[in-house]
């Protein structure tokens, strides 16, 4: 194994240098739009803003890659994963803040639109959750699979006419695997609701608490750096705490003060341009927030470090699908000062099955631990096939190609299930309840560049 030592040898600080200075660069335009409050156009407003969350998100992901020399690995995998997406957490906690004081403004009655948009603020947090997590699985953990395949055959590992057998995680990721199992059989009884009530938030978080508590027990290891964070990591310790604590300060007030702005100049970019509000914030917004996560896990992947790219973007998925789902109608009660749930339409309940679907469906094909190249296609096709639908089916019909997309999610996944339903148990009791010392043995063999 590669060691911190070694990778070190390896840091060329002009480059990472620059690489932290153009993301902190990023960031100013933001901020000195954000206080002199020029008249600009939305979509400019949007543009400046997003480029300085990204920029912001970076520096956040460096600093908390960089930390995982002071804490232990599973939890600066869980911590990382966190970080990464908080980002994404601003923005849908601003359009959830937004939808608790329409429905208060109502008498507690419906949701409307606010600021003259067309799409109620309740529907953009739920828009932007649901395109945040069907993104990180469609195009993140394929991603990482499509990018092992081209470096291993163009090293020549693999020769044409040989079958890859793909990407294999190491058996501590059993634990991400069965808390998201649990939120995900969880998650598919949300779209039965009208709403995403407190219990649901309590659920959703006490999982996420727990998943939190069991990776903390992971023991202490070298991490794999890549990019600025191998220079922060090649400081002395306390220069390198100082550097990783100071840059994600810094990116998380940025994020703090452009997170709301983005937001409104992306509804308002949407209504001056007649482009769907909805599909501006489902999508747009999680591309900005995750661009560096994503990054990261495809630096990863060129390196054929697949375990750390594949196993943080499955962390991530664990971190989304429980406690920002979960926190949400936390956020909405409080700014609706009332205990209502999140309110749910009908359009919302079809994007929440298509997205529980699509999630259970990922983890009936990691449940071996491994993806193959057409496990990852499938993924990836059936992420793109939807999205091109609803851009080409007339709006009566998006109900039909969402439940018709997400019904075969589930086909696919019981499929799947019943093909492995021998390794479920081991896959459970390995996330559940094996000490950490025994996950560290290693019962199968790497497989990332194991061809048949």
């Amino acid at each position: 194994m590669t060691t911190l030592t070694e990778d070190l040898r390896d840091v060329h600080p002009r480059r990472q240098v620059a690489g932290i200075a153009a993301a902190a660069a990023a960031t100013l335009p933001g901020i000195l739009v954000r206080f002199a409050q020029p008249d600009l156009p939305h979509p400019v407003e949007a543009l400046v803003f997003g480029i300085a969350i990204v920029g912001s998100a970076f520096l956040l992901s460096w600093a908390a890659e960089a930390a995982q020399l002071d804490i232990s690995a599973g939890l600066a995998i869980a911590i990382l994963a966190l970080i990464a997406v908080l980002p994404e957490y601003a923005v849908d906690f601003v359009f959830a803040w937004e939808g608790g004081e329409s429905f208060e403004s109502t008498g507690y009655t419906s949701c409307p639109p606010l600021g003259g948009g067309t799409e109620s603020p309740c529907s953009l947090a739920l828009a932007n959750m649901t395109g945040a997590n069907r993104l990180l699985i469609g195009i993140g953990w394929t991603m990482v699979v499509f990018i092992a395949f081209y470096q291993l055959r163009r090293r020549g590992d693999i020769v044409k006419g040989q079958r890859w057998r793909g990407v294999q995680l190491d058996r501590e990721h059993a634990i991400e695997l069965s808390f998201l199992a649990v939120a995900t059989v969880y998650s598919l009884s949300l779209p039965l609701k009208t709403s995403i009530t407190l219990v649901d938030a309590a659920v959703l978080v006490t999982i996420f608490v727990l998943y939190t508590l069991r990776v903390a027990r992971a023991p202490a290891e070298e991490p794999h750096l890549v990019g600025p964070a191998r220079l922060v990591g090649s400081l002395s310790r306390n220069a390198r705490r100082g550097a990783y604590i100071s840059m994600g300060i810094y990116a998380a007030v940025v994020i703090l003060l452009c997170a709301e702005r983005f937001a409104e100049a992306l509804v308002a970019s949407g209504s001056s341009l007649g482009i769907n509000e909805f599909l501006l914030v489902q999508w747009v917004a999680p591309l900005a927030s995750e661009a560096p996560e994503l990054l990261i896990a495809g630096m990863y992947a060129w390196r054929l470090n697949t375990n750390a790219g594949l196993g943080t973007l499955v962390s991530s998925k664990v971190n989304q699908w429980t406690l920002l789902v979960g926190t949400l109608p936390i956020v909405f009660a409080i700014s609706s000062s009332s205990l209502h749930g999140l309110p749910l339409d009908a359009v919302q309940r079809e994007e929440l099955f298509l997205t529980a679907a699509q999630s259970f469906f990922a983890i009936t094909i990691l449940i071996n631990l491994r993806m193959s190249l057409r496990e990852a296609g499938f993924l990836f096709g059936l992420f793109w096939i939807q999205f091109i639908l609803g851009g080409l089916v007339p709006p009566e019909l998006h109900g039909i190609e969402r439940i018709a997309i997400g019904v075969t999610y589930m086909i696919l996944g019981f499929w799947q299930l019943i093909g492995e339903r021998q390794v479920v148990p081991k896959l459970l009791r390995d996330g559940f309840r094996t000490p950490y010392a025994q996950l560290g043995q290693e019962e199968l063999p790497k497989l990332d560049s194991e061809v048949e």
